[in-house]
């Protein structure tokens, strides 16, 4: 049967997920992957989940954990998820509060609520790929906004606010995905008050402002809103397990009823034993030892990395980010006339080694100079590795 014309205008010319295709060519064991985003295999806490998932599944309450439950979350959690948000000064109640299957269906379920076809969207440029993908899903359209060392830049947010009259900005205020960035503490407080006083919502991602190597940690975004208009979405994917696909948003109550609303449609609810998992992880006190753990395992790995580009990359020809936390480094080759999407399957046929194209994080086509290279996925001897065998790949082609 032939399918081409019976397509939805959403996913026509939809492509795939960059990333997600990339793992088709990473069957291979032999191959150094800094692609996906993965935390390091043998530190999530295997241990302490069996531990709850056997207390949870054999205690009273056992059978409701299996039931249907609320599309608002579990009860517990959304208390325990509050005080998690609380860490970056977001309060609320929890009437302002939704568990969300993962924070990429918060951004889903935002986007459902907001965005007709052809309403603009800011973005930074670069931004986490996933969103420029949901938007595509809904016709929206993404306008990219100039950055700086320090995250968003402020005169140039303003002038596109007023010249595209966005809906949403989107914005990843720690250890920015792709770039590592982190937005400065005066650039919270403009952005806050930039977009309430021309009316704009932002959805505020901070997966991984727990993973802070150095520097001060920083109050949310969320935490200056004065008029309801920034929400905030976090997720336990990168802290405790992704598998579990555990996340909250923090909100008005307004926004909290249409996204529950758009949530119903979708899964009904996330997994209640996923969320009984993450609560009782949360109040056993598990956290922060866990984060003790973690944190400084990727700072190794992240600090290897950082060694090896500057032991073996042609800095003359190609600069990254020197992140403070978060999983990820970015580089932009000078000569903007650099393809590396034209030549990935070549260079990872060459050197068995893996990057993500920096051309899918871009509200705009055409720009392919640019890489992100993820540090979590690989032990530190692959990462002296790849990194080498990459460094000789670009000196030989660029």
């Amino acid at each position: 049967m032939d399918f081409e014309n019976m397509w939805s205008e959403r996913l026509k010319s939809l492509k795939g997920n960059a990333i997600r295709e990339i793992f088709k060519l990473l069957q291979n064991p032999e191959i150094v992957s800094f692609a996906g985003g993965f935390p390091t295999l043998g530190l999530l806490p295997q241990k302490e989940i069996k531990e709850i998932t056997d207390d949870l599944l054999t205690g009273e309450g056992a059978l409701k954990i299996l039931q249907y439950g609320g599309t608002e979350g579990y009860t517990p959690l959304l208390e325990s998820g509050l005080k998690y948000a609380s860490r970056f000064g977001v309060k609320g109640e929890l009437k302002n509060t939704l568990v969300i299957s993962g924070g990429q269906q918060g951004i889903d379920l935002m986007f459902k609520a907001f965005i007709n076809p052809g309403d603009r969207v800011l973005v930074e440029n670069p931004t986490y790929l996933a969103c420029l993908h949901i938007l595509k899903t809904y016709q929206g359209v993404a306008v990219g906004v100039d950055s700086d060392d320090d995250g968003l830049n402020i005169d140039d947010l303003e002038a596109k606010i007023k010249k595209h009259q966005p809906k949403i900005l989107y914005i990843v205020s720690d250890f920015s995905n792709p770039t590592g960035k982190t937005l400065s503490l005066e650039k919270r407080k403009a952005i806050a008050s930039l977009t309430a006083k021309y009316g704009v919502v932002v959805i505020e991602d901070n997966p991984y402002g727990e993973i802070r190597f150095s520097g001060e940690k920083l109050p949310a975004i969320k935490s200056f809103d004065t008029e309801g208009n920034v929400v905030y979405v976090t997720s336990f994917s990168k802290t405790i397990a992704p598998g579990l696909r555990c996340g909250i948003a923090v909100a008005d109550e307004k926004i909290i009823r249409k996204m529950t609303i758009g949530k119903q449609a979708v899964d009904v609810h996330t997994s209640n034993l996923s969320q009984a998992i993450i609560d009782e992880y949360l109040r056993r006190g598990y956290l922060e030892p866990h984060l003790k753990e973690i944190v400084p395992v990727y700072k190794t790995k992240k600090d290897a990395m950082q060694n090896a580009i500057e032991k073996y990359m042609p800095l003359d020809k190609i600069k990254f980010t020197n992140p403070e936390g978060g999983l990820f480094i970015w580089g932009e080759f000078k000569d903007k006339s650099a393809d590396l999407d034209k030549c990935f399957v070549d260079c990872v046929t060459k050197t068995k080694t893996a990057y993500v194209a920096g051309s899918s994080f871009f509200a705009d086509e055409g720009i392919n100079h640019c890489l992100r290279f993820n540090y979590s996925n690989a032990t530190v001897e692959q990462i002296e590795t790849g990194i080498k065998r990459l460094a000789a790949y670009f000196k030989e082609n660029f």
